[in-house]
């Protein structure tokens, strides 16, 4: 007696002329690749014009000469190309070249600054086990609501009391105590780190500090590179942090010394445009570099990390 063929349900249901959709469709979804086509590259090509356009003009001005300034006779594509005007601005009366190296000096230490401390606190906050260590996170966190104008008088008391005025301190000390922000980036970063590490080197004879030292804080070389790209960018063109606490011209960074350059011309004269722009150039092109530089630690930095939720 031969056996009668067998069907499974699911089968016999999803054939089913009948059936619903729902049924009928038993293979998983996949999601398609979006593929850009020949209009989507026109919206950005156009895009990226109209955001270029500023960009542009202040090229266009910088390589201007004084007539053509003084005429107001300028336009978006450059007609002149007066390279000299790069020369010319470190021979104006204010010290541009001593404005670009203060610029240096406050970024590049306050980078250093906020590496230090950022890796220091978010490492303990990520592997410190302390009562209360949670709360704390959360307050720390909290301060990120607190706006920067509230601080900004209390600040300056201090920095007075503290003889700190027309110094490059009040800039730079405060980079040292890190801000929420990078701690939460290095926190979460270093909570993505297996565990193990931290009790292997434990058992091995490493201590709290020699397991962030050797083993950790290599391994957060993305992150710290790119707090350090944010605190540069940050400092580099900060003007209303030296307007408060930098008096002397020698002392300026460039951002605000670019700002003194429409002082240079006289009543009723046309500030020389052309060495403001070409110092809006210097200001602008070494951040553009180090974020063309740095750039693919940014996206190794995952910001993404978020999702290890706040233990």
């Amino acid at each position: 007696m031969s056996a009668l063929p067998t069907s499974s349900p699911t089968a016999t249901v999803s054939e089913a002329p009948g059936a619903p959709a729902v049924l009928r469709s038993r293979r998983p979804r996949t999601l398609k690749a979006f593929r850009a086509g020949p209009g989507t590259y026109a919206l950005l090509t156009i895009g990226s014009a109209i955001f270029m356009v500023p960009l542009i003009f202040v090229v266009s001005i910088s390589l201007s000469t004084d007539q053509t300034v003084s005429s107001g006779q300028l336009s978006v594509i450059p007609r002149e190309f007066h390279w000299q005007n790069f020369v010319d601005i470190f021979a104006t009366t204010l010290p541009v070249g001593q404005f670009f190296i203060n610029s240096v000096i406050i970024s590049v230490t306050s980078a250093f600054g906020q590496v230090l401390s950022s890796s220091l606190v978010g490492f303990a906050f990520a592997r410190l086990r302390a009562p209360g260590k949670r709360i704390i996170f959360y307050i720390v966190i909290a301060t990120m609501m607190i706006p920067a104008q509230i601080t900004m008088i209390p600040q300056f008391f201090i920095f007075t009391e503290l003889g700190w005025i027309d110094t490059f301190l009040p800039l730079i000390a405060p980079q040292f105590f890190s801000n929420a922000f990078n701690i939460f980036l290095v926190r979460q970063f270093v909570t993505r780190i297996p565990l193990e590490i931290d009790e292997a080197a434990a058992i091995d004879g490493l201590g709290f500090f020699g397991i962030y030292w050797r083993l950790i804080l290599p391994m957060m070389l993305p992150i710290l590179i790119a707090i350090s790209i944010f605190t540069m960018t940050a400092m580099w063109g900060d003007f209303m942090g030296p307007l408060i606490y930098i008096n002397s011209e020698e002392k300026m960074p460039l951002a605000l010394g670019v700002q003194y350059l429409t002082s240079t011309s006289q009543d009723l004269q046309t500030p020389p445009w052309n060495l403001i722009m070409v110092g809006s150039i210097f200001l602008s092109l070494p951040m553009i570099l180090i974020y063309y530089f740095g750039q693919r630690y940014m996206y190794e930095m995952n910001l993404s990390a978020g999702s290890a939720g706040v233990k």
